[in-house]
């Protein structure tokens, strides 16, 4: 484990512990995987007790991970044990970014991902040109999806000149 691991184990485990003192009961330490990969910093596996943190967005990032991600990630384990199966970042899961870990509930990070990130395809519709995954270009190719612009609601067609 390297420094940056370790130092992300020890801010789960103070997360847990603010937690266990606002909540009064006891939470087991997860299991702490760095093995995340994409776009995605973290994601809480509820039923097997794990957080997963991406390690290339742990390195470039590591100050928002400790006062971020993992209390985002944390207390999505926390809702879970406290109030079963709710929705995501939903009323309890806010509450307990903001009231626990004193952290304001967004969902998303805002890393720049340029250097995880996979190959795209560009796909144009009425307003602009959109950027797609590989796995969202290939659902597309075999036709198990179409995509719509958010803005102008035209359906996304791929320009294969990039």
């Amino acid at each position: 484990m390297n420094e940056l691991e370790y130092q992300t184990t020890k801010a789960v485990a103070r997360c847990i512990a603010q937690a266990e003192a606002y909540f009064q009961c006891a939470f087991p330490l997860p299991d702490v995987l760095f093995n995340q990969r994409g776009k995605t910093a973290g994601t809480a596996r509820l039923q097997t007790w794990q957080l997963r943190f991406n390690p290339v967005l742990l390195r470039e990032n590591s100050q928002a991970f400790f006062e971020e991600v993992v209390p985002h990630e944390v207390s999505h384990l926390v809702v879970y044990a406290k109030f079963g199966r709710v929705k995501p970042h939903g009323k309890e899961w806010q509450a307990v970014m903001q009231q626990v870990f004193g952290v304001a509930p967004k969902t998303t990070h805002s890393f720049d991902v340029s250097s995880v990130q996979g190959k795209t395809f560009t796909y144009q519709c009425g307003c602009d040109q959109i950027s797609l995954s590989i796995r969202r270009h290939n659902k597309v190719q075999r036709q198990q999806v179409q995509y719509f612009c958010r803005r102008c609601k035209q359906r996304l067609a791929w320009s294969q000149v990039a």
